[in-house]
């Protein structure tokens, strides 16, 4: 506190400067003695005296030598440059018009001082200084940044000082306006005394104009300095991606200068396309993509272009293979043996965005990616083998409704009006650029008329005719004049068009119809059955319920009135309505399939009606409906469809409210379809529980084999699991709504209940749940004489074999005695009158007393069959039970075997040998090399008795579309089971099925075939060496030796041969066997081992070892080889995109994990001793960092997302975190890495500068610790611009160290 009267040290400093101003001393002296005078009383550099000094000269004494005793302060440090540069910009730009000398003397300083940063920050007063001047400049208003860090406040003074001297440019010239915000905040009014600024156009003078025309053009000059500096502009870097509002206004205005300024046309330092192109986005916000390309160049890899061709689409390693994880999910999606409870339009909407930034590649690029990938999985089912799985009609609902639902999806989560049309042109584009592929384009056969259809209304739309929506069901074909032969792109776009990211301006599109007709065809009779008759008040007649469920509805009004007479209709109009829905509008209706499957899992929760009153639940009052809903989409591919829309969750939910009610009822009750079948409660409850049990892995334990804490993938497919993912669709968000799919999925789920929903609202489907558990668990027991159970056990042993004859008797487990004794007349035993769930109570016990009374010789395995049989009969749910008896039997390998001689069991020896032969043809031509297996003949052919009873079971069944969808249940748990048991019970198997189903003979030797890879584990290491072989085309397998995606999942499988079967693709293989796989990791870490060799195999196969030598040279500037090296690098991603799909697809989020956790560190802390004999060239070690950086961030990024919409991502920060905290270890010394020094600074840089180019949101993730270490190791190894681009990403807690690390970039 000053004293008044009393002198204080700056007094004495103002008298000092006075006297030294009269008497004109020198300004060397001058600073000598200020110096002298303060130096035991203030500590330098002094901010109070700073303050003093420009106080002082402005304005009273604004005269040539107080600014050189200024200057001279400045440059003996006696006060700060950084902190009078401040003081003066708050006095001297706002009065620079009347203060023009000053104004001039002031940027001479700023010029001098501003591009020497690094000389002002040093010293133990940095942290001061730079608090002086965010205080002085009042940053943290400005800014809205509280922060003391010093490094901060630096780059907030450099944007600063450049947007004042911007703004005042703009100001001088009259150009302010012309900016999207003409107010500015930079020209701040003076805190010391007002100026009376006389009126300019009465006191200029010619020297006054001309002094300030050269201040202004000496401003911008400074403008484009900051912008070329290295410091400056890298500092100014930090402000353009932490501060991206402000500094897109910044640019704006720059842009304005450099367009209208006339003074910039005075210099001769900078002109007006030289300051444009400094402050272009291509400088600034591609400064990291610019300086990434040139990273990823490395010491010997040169550039190897953008991600634009699409040439080769089947073959060869094009760069339309970077898209083969699509690819490998969409086939991956066709395996009718599980289900998925998350929708494939958000699996391959993350997908597509992950491939796009990975890639980086463009919007257009990644639309073309999905159509292709979309039109090759159509193309592989061209000639589909038979069997109970997924046929076309799944591949169709990809195509052509969940990639256009995808496209939307993708189009709709942009909030910008003008992003949203930029990418529906390039949505436009990339289908336009399909019409170039005729190939892929061809419809099957199926399809054919209705791709003619999309053709035709594209054809009468461009000649004039009233196109409705419905028309394509009633014009008359036959009578159009010209060819309206149709493709995949016109039903394409017909589905964008129905999900209005299409209009039909795309019927005008050049080539995409023949042309236009002069006479339009005539329509139907108006009397033909068809939608617009129907929705026109048409009553649904039996034909007109035959027309409608064969032809698929054309537009969301048609279904929305249809499904409005299944809820409010008449009993018979709701069974007709449901009918339709399940039919060709369900599988074939791909503009409204999204819609047809929501109708139809809301049919399975109808409303109770007002009025109802009853006792029991209101879905009796539904049962015809019900069972017509649920029989109609039981279908394998009715379920995928299901699955690939996500609604398996909610279907689950709906399902076990009426499985809880009807399994309580006896089968007296019953109902009687218009057609008149009857229908029992045992027939409703059956198939709604089949078709429940279809969509988790019931016949498998609860928790499955796996290596440490990865269990495999599907292991948490469970029931409960089903219920907590429907539950997760009630909670809201902000985008719900800008996501239809979501929001879609919400809806429905809140129609059925908008609470959640758990096995505990279900307690009989409980019960039963958890005996199931404990069935496969451990054996049997608890069964007690004379309870409930146990006498359900001895009605339904006396039903099952009252044809026995003899006085021998069947024990049930634990029951002290006998269920029958002698022989009892068919007639004479009633059929039980039990509950469908006291009946499956009791099954466990009933199958375990007769399969241990054949194995004592008390019945017959024919017997035994037939009883089994009988049951299933009985009640059809029983089955599943059944199954999983004989499942829980088999693994515990107690039960004697059975032979299979023809005579006590079927017997396989008619053509057991053919479908080993088969197998072996299988898995030779797809370059799996086996042992030979022993023939047919030479022993004995036998299975574990419970396998033995339960295909002897199966085999009973006829063939036919009512016990479709039993043996679809049925089906894949005899394959598991029969997969799990020692060779050859799996070819047994299938001969006995061959004999039964002579048309599946294809699919049930593929079958068989997958199996070999669970007894083989080195069958599965081929497997996989063939799959990478394939891709690279390394080899000259019999697919295809050019590689890419065609010969990794070739053409489907099957015998399309005469008298031979075509080659597997090797990917097709491993894609149908790989869910089997029990130790994943070890799959993983094969995976990886193939990825480090295959690096060293391209460049054997595309560069020659001449070539290999002479890149390591450089001529006339320009290297080598450069078209086979940018070959081998499109290979080398292609092998970590493959590396990296295979593991995800294989091991799920939990090997990826692991992956990243622990296999990669464990890798590079190892030594690879193959190669030290003779150690990889620089160039193949280089290659193998940069093939692992890419397998790493891919496994990541498709475990993860790239952004933070899956809940998957909230772990990414742990994991990835981890990873890099051992990256930053080892930077610093505390480990040791066993690998080549070339690969692991290529594994770094290149990790970096993928995260940093493609995946800016992982970065901000990542702890500010981490982040320093990793960019100071960075920067030993001359890779500055990318430790700062990591830095800049950190956000406002890497900044300070960000912007030190810039200052000190060369010291």
């Amino acid at each position: 506190m000053v004293v008044p009267g009393r002198r204080t040290v700056w007094d004495c400093v103002i008298e000092l400067t006075k006297m030294a101003e009269e008497n004109c001393v020198d300004a060397r002296l001058y600073a000598s003695h200020l110096s002298a005078k303060l130096k035991s009383v203030v500590d330098f550099p002094s901010t109070e005296l700073a303050e003093i000094l420009v106080s002082y000269i402005c304005w009273d004494n604004n005269v040539p030598i107080l600014w050189k005793f200024l200057e001279r302060a400045m440059a003996l440090n006696l006060v700060s440059p950084l902190v009078v540069l401040s003081l003066l910009s708050n006095r001297v730009v706002p009065n620079r018009c009347s203060q023009l000398a000053a104004y001039r003397i002031y940027l001479e300083l700023l010029k001098r001082n501003i591009f020497r940063i690094k000389d002002h920050i040093s010293g133990p007063h940095y942290e001061n200084v730079m608090n002086s001047v965010a205080n002085i400049l009042r940053l943290s208003e400005l800014s809205g940044l509280e922060t003391s860090k010093p490094g901060i406040i630096v780059v907030e003074f450099v944007f600063k000082m450049v947007s004042q001297l911007l703004d005042a440019s703009l100001s001088d010239e009259g150009l302010l306006d012309l900016s999207q915000d003409s107010s500015s905040q930079w020209l701040i009014k003076s805190d010391g005394m007002e100026i009376d600024i006389p009126e300019r156009k009465n006191e200029k003078n010619g020297s006054q104009d001309k002094l300030q025309t050269s201040n202004t053009t000496m401003a911008i000059e400074i403008i484009a300095e900051f912008l070329r500096n290295n410091v400056t502009s890298r500092l100014l870097y930090l402000v353009s991606y932490n501060r991206v509002s402000e500094w897109n206004e910044f640019v704006q205005r720059v842009q304005v200068l450099g367009e209208n300024s006339l003074a910039l046309k005075n210099s001769k330092v900078i002109n007006s396309g030289a300051l444009l192109e400094l402050i272009s986005d291509r400088r600034f916000t591609c400064y990291r993509d610019s300086k990434v390309n040139s990273l990823w160049k490395s010491d010997a890899i040169v550039d190897y272009g953008s991600l634009a061709s699409f040439a080769g689409l089947c073959h060869g390693a094009s760069l339309s293979s970077l898209w083969l994880p699509l690819d490998l999910v969409f086939e991956d999606a066709m395996d009718g043996y599980q289900v998925n409870p998350t929708s494939a339009i958000e699996i391959i909407t993350g997908l597509a965005k992950t491939l796009k930034e990975i890639n980086r590649s463009t919007w257009h690029d990644t639309f073309l990616g999905l159509w292709i990938a979309a039109l090759r999985l159509v193309q592989r089912e061209r000639d589909p083998i038979e069997g109970p799985i997924p046929r076309l009609d799944t591949r169709l609902c990809m195509s052509l409704c969940i990639v256009p639902l995808v496209v939307a999806n993708l189009i709709e989560e942009e909030e910008i009006a003008f992003v949203m049309e930029k990418l529906r042109n390039d949505l436009i584009a990339s289908l336009q650029v399909l019409g170039e592929f005729p190939g892929l384009l061809a419809p099957p056969q199926c399809v054919v008329s209705a791709a003619n259809k999309a053709a035709t209304k594209a054809i009468l739309f461009l000649s004039g005719g009233n196109v409705g929506k419905s028309c394509s069901d009633v014009i008359n074909m036959k009578e159009m004049p010209i060819n309206c032969s149709g493709n995949m792109r016109h039903l394409i776009v017909e589905a964008c068009i129905a999900r209005n990211i299409l209009d039909t301006s795309a019927y005008s599109w050049p080539g995409y119809v023949n042309g236009r007709i002069n006479q339009i065809p005539h329509m139907l009779p108006n009397e033909v059955p068809c939608w617009s008759s129907f929705v026109k008040g048409a009553p649904l007649n039996v034909a007109m319920v035959n027309a409608l469920v064969s032809v698929p509805a054309s537009s969301l009004a048609e279904l929305e009135k249809l499904f409005e007479v299944a809820v409010k209709g008449s009993d018979d109009e709701k069974i007709s309505a449901a009918t339709v829905l399940c039919g060709a509008s369900l599988t074939r209706g791909w503009n409204i399939q999204e819609h047809a499957v929501e109708f139809l899992t809301r049919l399975l929760s109808p409303p109770a009606p007002a009025d109802y009153s009853g006792a029991e639940s209101h879905l009796i009052s539904y049962a015809c409906m019900l069972n017509v809903v649920i029989v109609g989409i039981g279908s394998v591919d009715s379920i995928q469809i299901f699955s690939l829309h996500g609604m398996v969750p909610q279907l689950a939910c709906s399902l076990m409210p009426i499985c809880e009610e009807f399994g309580s009822y006896t089968p007296s009750i019953s109902w009687t379809l218009p057609s008149g079948e009857e229908i029992s409660a045992y027939s409703v409850f059956s198939n709604a529980f089949t078709l429940l049990l279809k969509l988790w892995r019931f016949n498998h334990p609860p928790i499955e084999h796996g290596v440490g804490d990865v269990p495999t993938v599907g292991s948490q497919l469970t029931p409960e699991h089903l219920l907590l993912v429907r539950n997760s669709h009630l909670v809201t968000s902000e985008t719900l709504n800008r996501d239809r799919n979501r929001k879609r999925l919400s809806d429905v789920a809140r129609s059925a209940s908008s609470q959640p929903v758990f096995v505990d609202s279900f307690p009989k489907l409980k019960i039963w749940y958890r005996q199931h558990q404990r069935c496969i668990a451990s054996t049997l027991s608890g069964l007690t004489h004379g309870s409930p159970v146990h006498q359900t056990v001895e009605a339904l042993l006396n039903m099952m074999f009252r044809k026995v004859r003899g006085s021998q008797s069947l024990n049930p487990v634990n029951s002290g005695t006998s269920s029958s004794s002698g022989a009892a007349s068919e007639d004479s035993i009633p059929r039980p009158e039990f509950p469908a769930w006291d009946i499956l109570k009791a099954v466990p016990y009933v199958v375990d007393a007769a399969l241990t009374a054949c194995a004592h010789g008390r019945l017959s395995p024919r017997e035994l069959a037939t009883g089994l049989k009988d049951l299933a009969d009985f009640l059809p749910a029983s089955l599943a039970t059944i199954v999983s008896y004989f499942s829980s039997e088999v693994s515990r390998g107690v039960w004697k075997p059975a032979f299979m001689n023809g005579v006590d069991w079927p017997s396989p020896a008619t053509n057991l040998s053919n479908v080993e032969e088969y197998i072996k043809k299988i898995l030779a031509t797809t370059g799996v090399d086996i042992p030979s297996l022993a023939p047919g003949g030479s022993s004995r052919a036998t299975l574990p008795l419970p396998l033995a009873a339960f295909v002897s079971l199966t085999i009973t069944y006829k063939i036919d579309k009512a016990s479709e969808r039993f043996l679809n249940l049925a089906g894949p748990a005899l394959e598991c089971l029969a997969a799990g048991c020692p060779w050859p019970c799996m070819p047994i198997v299938a001969s006995l099925w061959t004999q039964k189903a002579k048309r599946w003979f294809d699919f049930l030797v593929f079958s068989a075939s997958r199996t070999v890879f669970l007894h083989n584990p080195d069958a599965v290491v081929q497997l996989l060496r063939n799959c990478f072989s394939a891709t690279l085309g390394l080899n000259a397998a019999p697919m295809s030796n050019d590689g890419g995606v065609g010969a990794l999942l070739g053409h489907g499988f099957g015998s399309h041969f005469y008298g031979g079967i075509s080659p597997v693709a090797p990917g097709i293989l491993y894609l149908r066997m790989y869910r089997a796989l029990r130790d994943t990791v070890s799959v993983t870490d094969e995976i990886l081992s193939l990825l480090i060799h295959s690096v060293a195999d391209i460049a054997q196969n595309r560069l020659s070892k001449e070539n290999l030598k002479r890149l390591k040279t450089v001529k006339n500037g320009s290297r080598y080889g450069q078209s086979s090296l940018a070959t081998a690098i499109t290979q080398v991603k292609l092998a970590a995109s493959l590396s990296a799909s295979l593991v995800w697809l294989t091991g799920g989020i939990g090997v990826v994990h692991q992956l990243i956790k622990e296999t990669i560190p464990s890798w590079f802390l190892s030594v690879d001793k193959s190669d030290r004999e003779e150690g990889p060239s620089d160039l193949v070690a280089e290659l193998r960092g940069h093939a692992l950086a890419y397998f790493v961030v891919l496994c990541g990024a498709l475990a993860w997302g790239v952004d933070s919409r899956s809940s998957a991502s909230k772990r990414r920060q742990g994991y990835l975190g981890s990873h890099l905290e051992f990256i930053a270890r080892a930077l610093d010394r505390k480990i040791t890495v066993g690998c080549e020094i070339a690969t692991w600074r290529t594994y770094i840089s290149g990790l970096v500068s993928l995260m940093v180019s493609c995946l800016p949101r992982w970065v901000a993730e990542i702890d500010t610790e981490v982040l320093k270490s990793l960019s100071n190791g960075l920067r030993q190894w001359g890779k500055e611009d990318l430790a700062i681009l990591l830095l800049s990403m950190g956000g406002i807690e890497t900044m300070d160290h960000a912007a030190d690390f810039i200052i000190h970039l060369h010291s």
